[in-house]
């Protein structure tokens, strides 16, 4: 008996091991959605288009901000963004749609959370980093810090996407 409800117990663990794979909601899903996302998708290096500088920092007024704060894109390009935090606290870059940022600036007010998608990067102060991103679609986009309290202090702004 007890044979038999070992072997029973292993060949069902065995089976939910396999499935784990093939299961909605997999550890690969959330690669699939990033490639389909409404603003566009993550960019190869070799496709790059255009440079684009990005500065994030605070003023002296207390407003958190970025420059340039609007972009121009054209349908199709990609571009890389060289974001550098010349601040003196942390700031993220992140681009999406604007129910989007909404979103996660909603979880992130919830709980500190770090992004880690090709469409993101959060940079302490004095450092850079890169986004490339290939903008598929057209439309009125969103990059913005979405830190807590950043946004509201006017770390936000379009990304205007023509044919």
């Amino acid at each position: 008996m007890k044979f038999a409800t070992i072997t029973i117990l292993a060949t069902f663990t065995a089976s939910l091991a396999l499935a784990g794979g093939e299961h909605s909601g997999g550890h690969d899903e959330g690669k699939a959605e990033m490639k389909a996302m409404a603003h566009g998708m993550p960019g190869k290096a070799e496709e790059v288009s255009r440079e684009v500088k990005v500065a994030m920092h605070e003023t002296d007024d207390g407003d958190m901000i970025f420059e340039p704060n609007a972009f121009e894109i054209a349908q199709g390009e990609t571009i890389r963004f060289i974001v550098t935090n010349k601040g003196e606290l942390e700031h993220e870059f992140v681009i999406d749609t604007l129910k989007g940022n909404a979103k996660h600036k909603a979880l992130m007010a919830e709980m500190d959370m770090e992004h880690d998608d090709p469409n993101s990067v959060r940079l302490d102060p004095g450092k850079s980093g890169d986004v490339i991103w290939t903008f598929a679609n057209e439309g009125t986009f969103e990059f913005a810090c979405l830190i807590p309290g950043h946004y509201e202090s006017g770390m936000h702004g379009p990304i205007n996407v023509s044919n």
